[in-house]
């Protein structure tokens, strides 16, 4: 017979937290009309914002980056303008009805006020949502409105084997490696372990296999079901296999509020044209897919992407860039008033760099997220960033 513990990591489920209930599904599927979803996404490596949107209109651009910048719109691969002074990287050609249609905002010169330029303390500072302070939790698990006796065990996702610092804390969480191949044990052994976990005398532990096997029960009935991106989306790469499993989730109304997809490859020291292309064609495509696949539900759900920090404003010598700061975030969805480029953008003169090296933040990442968390989710910002006082809002949502 297979351990608890085999089961556990045999099943393709990391279970984060506890307190999940039974009797959820068919509250979730009525609830489903007013539910607000939030689908956090973090380019894990510091992707180099000054390339993804281009600021052409400056000439200090150009001096700065003679090998690696973007050519100005009308030049070949040029970038695709925006308002005249901002432009996409041509691999983004995808986004780019999203903006047209007022559905996608760009938040410029964003990121953390922590000038560490460490990956991995910067990323769990950002997904902890307490820059400089190291919490073990996240802000996007506390972005979770508070749990119900009726609370779906699939409530908070992050697609993944690992469940990220964004979704770790008190309130239930799955890690869902591949949907597809997902499948349970069958027969007898199903059933005893089940019981096992019932007459558990630990709470905890009896609260976690209630809350699995729910999990379970309708991760495989949505398996079960044949599935087919709408609209002729077509996602792709790995990035659009993970929100391909989002879409499925969000569409099967099994109760998703909160989902987390994370995208590596952004750290381009050398090099970095040619491994900018390929990611920004699976990312920008993939996003775009996760719009047209989800039609209407997308006027329910926002989507924000954010990385750890942003690059050296000038190249390298390698043809790539190095760990900077400044950055830019990304916000799309039915309920976004797109087509504007949000935030202070400082400029690229030497007097204005942070350091004298990096694009400088002038809108900190919380005041992003706070945006989303308040006016999407209507969660406290003060429970979610404690400490922490939102400045005026950028306004880019609908109220």
């Amino acid at each position: 017979m297979h351990s608890r513990r085999t089961f556990l990591t045999t099943t393709g489920l990391v279970v984060g937290a506890v307190g999940l209930a039974p009797q959820w599904l068919l509250r979730a599927a009525q609830g489903s009309a007013k539910r607000k979803i939030l689908v956090a996404v973090f380019q894990r490596g510091a992707a180099d914002g000054l390339n993804i949107v281009v600021p052409f209109a400056e000439k200090r651009y150009y001096e700065l980056r003679p090998a690696i910048a973007i050519p100005a719109p009308g030049a070949t691969n040029g970038a695709i303008d925006l308002d005249g002074h901002f432009g996409l990287h041509p691999a983004l050609q995808a986004v780019k009805p999203l903006w047209d249609a007022g559905q996608l905002a760009i938040v410029e010169a964003a990121g953390s006020p922590d000038p560490t330029r460490s990956h991995f303390d910067a990323q769990e500072y950002m997904e902890s949502g307490t820059p400089g302070v190291k919490v073990g939790e996240g802000w996007l698990n506390r972005a979770i409105p508070v749990q119900n006796e009726n609370a779906s065990p699939l409530r908070a996702v992050a697609m993944g084997t690992q469940m990220p610092v964004s979704l770790r804390g008190s309130r239930g969480a799955l890690a869902i490696d591949d949907l597809p191949r997902f499948q349970s044990s069958e027969g007898r052994t199903t059933d005893v372990l089940e019981t096992l976990y019932a007459g558990s005398s630990d709470p905890r532990l009896k609260r976690q296999g209630a809350g699995l096997f729910d999990a379970m029960r309708a991760m495989e009935s949505v398996r079960q079901r044949p599935y087919t991106p709408a609209n002729g989306a077509q996602y792709v790469g790995d990035f659009g296999r993970k929100l391909q499993q989002v879409a499925r989730l969000i569409k099967a109304d099994v109760g998703v509020e909160v989902a987390f997809v994370d995208m590596g490859g952004w750290d381009h020291h050398g090099n970095e044209n040619s491994q900018l292309q390929g990611l920004l064609r699976e990312f920008g495509g993939s996003l775009a897919a996760f719009s047209r696949d989800l039609g209407d539900h997308m006027q329910d759900i926002v989507v924000v992407t954010m990385s750890e920090f942003g690059r050296t404003a000038a190249e390298n010598g390698s043809g790539g860039t190095d760990h900077g700061h400044g950055n830019l975030m990304m916000v799309f969805g039915g309920s976004v008033k797109g087509g504007l480029v949000y935030g202070n953008w400082p400029g690229l003169d030497q007097e204005r760099l942070f350091e004298q090296r990096d694009l400088a933040v002038t809108t900190d990442f919380r005041d992003v997220l706070a945006e989303i968390v308040g006016g999407h989710l209507k969660q406290s910002i003060e429970r979610v960033f404690p400490g922490y006082q939102s400045g005026t809002p950028l306004g880019f949502l609908r109220t």
